[in-house]
């Protein structure tokens, strides 16, 4: 008996619509998690690296128990057998008595056209010689997946016999080795789109406290150079007090800068003492100790001035304030020696340090 194959028909599809949907949620799903533990991790929150592992595994019982109905009918469909004949046969590797052979094959089903189709199984090394080029074998596969061939080792008498007496011609290619990939790539885009956009949507969601707002403290202190005597600031002197108010893009912490705030309430006049001096971003506050009052001041050279940006970043990251929103420097001397205060507020609660007159910590209070 010769079998001549006809020209070989496109394998059925399975619904495009359906696999494009559960791309788009695997990417979602991937995306997301994978954002959420990051996030979760940077910003040290738990329900955020919980959800990040609890997502997947959820979404993953969801579609077992999703497809379990059409596992179980994949189960049930009788596999149709074929002849098929061996083109080529290469050995890939080996596990103990078995061999994993590749076959590139030419199915000739009874109802339909012949088709060409590679197959990797694992051959027992005593029946390896059994198979040869040109030979007649029978084979199985699901009705839906035509590439699924598998050989039958020990075939039926009846289909025995067929084999024994039967010849296949050769099936033009090309040759099947998986499932057709017809739209993969366009699903595979979406795929990794929904990837994207969920872990962006998830990175957007805490930006703020991802980011916050511009750190200037974060700046080294000669990161906008020396203070320039002629930026635009904004300077009130009174008998009481000082205030010198710094323009937009212009910081306490730039080289120089605040020393020459300082300077500028003082110029002219014989250095006065300071009961407090308040320092933020933009702000500076000087409250002199009044003429002929005994109030403890300081002088306002003995500040720390290199010191403080490290004692402001030191404050802003060491405290437990994970998302600082303001804060706030204060030195006085209220008590005979001068000690410095840097207080900082966020989402998590507040937190300071004292320093003493050199600039060295001596307490810390946490956020709680």
């Amino acid at each position: 008996m010769t079998i001549t194959p006809a020209t070989p028909s496109a394998p059925p599809r399975r619904s495009t619509t359906l696999h494009l949907a559960r791309g788009i949620l695997t990417g979602a799903v991937i995306g997301s998690s994978l954002a959420a533990l990051v996030v979760g991790t940077i910003l040290e929150r738990v329900p955020l690296l919980v959800g990040g592992l609890a997502v997947p595994v959820a979404y993953g019982l969801l579609l077992l128990a999703a497809g379990a109905p059409a596992r179980r009918r994949e189960a049930a469909v009788v596999p149709r057998t074929a002849l098929a004949m061996i083109e080529s046969l290469r050995a890939t590797s080996g596990e103990g008595s078995d061999a994993s052979v590749r076959f590139d094959l030419t199915v000739a089903p009874d109802d339909g056209p012949a088709y060409r189709v590679e197959s990797t199984q694992y051959i027992n090394l005593v029946d390896l010689p059994d198979y040869k080029p040109r030979g007649i074998v029978v084979v199985q596969y699901p009705p839906h997946q035509p590439w699924a061939v598998k050989l039958v080792k020990r075939p039926t008498p009846e289909w025995e016999d067929r084999a024994a007496g039967a010849r296949i011609d050769s099936a033009p290619g090309p040759v099947l080795a998986g499932e057709p990939t017809g739209g993969s790539t366009f699903a595979g885009y979406l795929t990794l789109l929904a990837l994207l956009l969920a872990a962006a949507g998830v990175v957007y969601l805490f930006r703020a406290e991802l980011f916050g707002p511009d750190d200037t403290t974060a700046r080294p202190p000669s990161a906008a150079g020396p203070a320039d005597p002629d930026t635009p600031t904004t300077t009130i002197v009174s008998a009481a007090s000082g205030t010198v108010a710094l323009g937009p893009g212009q910081s306490m912490f730039d080289e120089g800068r605040l020393r020459h705030a300082v300077d500028s309430l003082t110029k002219g006049e014989k250095k006065r003492q300071a009961l407090t001096v308040v320092v933020q971003d933009r702000l500076l506050t000087v409250v002199f100790t009044p003429t002929g009052s005994q109030a403890p001041g300081f002088d306002l050279d003995a500040l720390p001035y290199p010191r403080i940006p490290a004692l402001v970043r030191e404050a802003r990251t060491t405290l437990g304030v994970r998302s600082p929103r303001t804060w706030q420097l204060t030195a006085e001397s209220l008590t005979g020696s001068l000690t410095l205060r840097v207080g900082v507020t966020g989402t998590d609660g507040a937190a300071s340090l004292e320093a003493n007159g050199d600039g060295e910590i001596v307490r810390r209070i946490p956020a709680r």
